[in-house]
């Protein structure tokens, strides 16, 4: 007969308990929950400093001019993806559901509102949209307001005259090939007059709910000046863009960036000091306080 063997049992040391004896010889939880708290942690310090307006401080014009140049052509260390998530994180901290500015009633008026916004603002849009929209909201009614008409409303707003042909080439447009409604497709939209791929990118986004990138000049100069998105042009921003920023935050990612740089990272003198992401910006053309 096989003699029988036993194992020696486990020395649990006195006074601990055989459990924690145990767990010591667990595997090591997951570091996920210590790294998330890590960027809470930095997200509420940032959060803070940048209330009370000490997150960074902008270095001298020079150093400005000299930090955008090097952004402009890339020279700037990029981001990690842990990096961008925790700033769409802040992002939508402070502004859960960010909206458009430009006025509007409907995908139509929206779509007009954004052609009319081309090299202008959209303060200045909004001053001459109410009017113009309460006396034609739909293509038809564009139509027959007429050319001239639409000059009169528009004409505060710069290129009002080709803006006002463009806005009757692409209703009438609407009407023959699209029964009068404003498309859902990116193809469609750039075939109609005064409407290229950012104007597409706007009204997919805000009237179809589509996870667009829409790069205007708030938009580029965020993306290259914090090293976020690096490129040449606004086509390669946006491709760069749409592949690192999470998917979770694409849908309100264009208006965030877009308020970001309307209102914090101006063009001349960008307020570094109530910067949400200063401590994740790349831009040598500041100092950060709150690091």
């Amino acid at each position: 007969m096989a003699k029988k063997t036993t194992r020696p049992a486990t020395k649990v040391k006195k006074g601990e308990s055989a459990s924690k004896s145990s767990s010591r010889s667990s595997p090591k939880s997951s570091s996920k929950p210590a790294s998330r708290r890590r960027a809470k942690t930095a997200e509420k310090k940032a959060l803070k400093a940048a209330k009370a307006g000490k997150a960074a401080k902008p270095n001298s014009a020079k150093a400005q001019a000299k930090a955008d140049t090097l952004a402009a052509h890339g020279n700037i260390r990029p981001w990690t993806q842990a990096e961008v998530t925790e700033a769409f994180r802040r992002f939508q901290s402070v502004d859960p559901a960010p909206k458009g500015e430009l006025q509007h009633v409907n995908p139509f008026t929206l779509l007009v509102a954004v052609v009319l916004s081309a090299q202008a603002t959209d303060a200045g849009v909004n001053k001459a949209t109410p009017a113009l929209f309460a006396a034609a909201d739909t293509p038809e009614k564009m139509v027959a307001l007429g050319e001239a008409r639409v000059r009169d409303f528009i004409k505060t707003i710069g290129l009002y005259r080709n803006k006002a042909k463009n806005v009757i080439a692409l209703s009438e447009k609407l009407i023959v090939e699209h029964g009068g409604v404003v498309p859902g497709d990116r193809e469609a939209l750039e075939r109609l007059p005064g409407v290229g791929r950012k104007t597409a990118n706007v009204v997919l986004n805000m009237a179809f709910a589509q996870p667009t990138m829409a790069v205007d000049t708030h938009v580029f100069r965020v993306s290259n000046r914090t090293g976020l998105a690096p490129g040449k042009n606004p086509l390669e921003v946006e491709l760069k863009l749409l592949e690192v920023i999470p998917p979770e935050f694409m849908m309100h990612a264009h208006h965030w960036l877009i308020l970001h740089g309307r209102y914090v990272c101006l063009a001349r003198k960008p307020l570094c000091e109530k910067c949400i992401i200063a401590d994740l910006c790349r831009w040598p053309g500041k100092t950060t306080l709150a690091a």
